[in-house]
């Protein structure tokens, strides 16, 4: 009974634990506004491509010769 009193003591002493849990977590949100970032973004950035590739499109087939 005693290495088990001296077992749990020692695990409540050790936060090793709870500082990799708390790592995770904030890598975890950091990914989470990474992600967010870059799908809003994406998705801009994918309407002015578009834009412009009718743009050129237009330009080139349009006028030309």
């Amino acid at each position: 009974m005693i290495r088990f009193t001296n077992c749990l003591s020692s695990f409540r002493r050790d936060h090793s634990g709870a500082t990799l849990i708390e790592y995770a977590m904030i890598v975890a949100m950091i990914t989470i506004a990474v992600v967010a970032g870059v799908t809003s973004l994406g998705g801009k950035a994918a309407g002015h491509y578009e834009t412009l590739d009718e743009k050129w499109d237009d330009a080139t087939s349009g006028g030309g010769g």
